[in-house]
């Protein structure tokens, strides 16, 4: 495994009976890093990001996480398409569930902050069903930083939201590459998430077409127009 991988890919193949939508995925994702993980619809991106988050198994070759900082295998959230909310309890709530069921040691005043930080700060104590997409998937991006993840997967993050909830979300994607953490992010909106990209991973047919350094991948002909 490369030094400074937190995340390795090797032959990582899926089939779902005699459909087979990876094809032996070779890729690196290197710590203090944003990978934009793309391609065309059907291309493999959010079966083999769920791959990499532990959520569904490889049908061929093998998903490697490096150590965390504590030794232990490194901390990792993930952000999909579901929110994971319960939509009864409120937002402080929701956060106070997900701080036990990880056992974590945070109070009422850091859960409050948390909130601030995603723009929630005022609907703390509001029912999670009544938030519009966008306030959910914001609330859900509060319950994964929570963890502080090493790395950090996101699966169109960005669906939904407002142009104030995608700056939100950019800002904490740069602020957890700024503290080392691994993100890899699938996106369709390649023009407004680039800036945020070190390197790309696209997709096609399940299979690597390109895997590098993001300057390179945009520079191509076209290359910004292939997802």
């Amino acid at each position: 495994m490369p030094e400074d991988a937190a995340l390795l890919l090797e032959g990582v193949g899926k089939r779902y009976g005699a459909a087979r939508v990876l094809r032996q995925v070779d890729a690196a994702f290197p710590q203090g890093t944003v990978t934009l993980l793309t391609g065309g619809n059907g291309a493999g991106k959010s079966t083999l990001l769920k791959i990499m988050a532990g959520l569904t198994r490889p049908s061929a070759g093998r998903v490697v996480v490096s150590g965390g900082a504590d030794g232990a295998e490194a901390r990792l959230g993930y952000v999909g398409h579901a929110t994971f909310l319960y939509p009864g309890l409120t937002a402080l709530e929701n956060l106070a569930f997900w701080r036990t069921a990880h056992g974590l040691a945070l109070d009422e005043d850091a859960l409050f902050a948390l909130l601030e930080r995603v723009g929630l700060g005022d609907h703390a104590h509001e029912r999670a069903r009544v938030f519009s997409r966008g306030m959910a998937q914001r609330l859900n991006l509060a319950r994964v930083l929570m963890l502080a993840p090493e790395i950090l997967l996101l699966d169109e993050p960005a669906t939904g939201l407002d142009a104030p909830s995608r700056a939100v979300l950019r800002r904490e994607i740069s602020d957890a590459r700024g503290r080392g953490a691994c993100v890899v992010l699938v996106s369709h909106d390649l023009a407004g998430d680039a800036p945020l990209a070190d390197r790309v991973l696209a997709l096609a047919g399940g299979k690597t077409v390109y895997a590098g350094p993001a300057a390179d991948f945009f520079a191509q002909e076209g290359g910004a127009c292939s997802a």
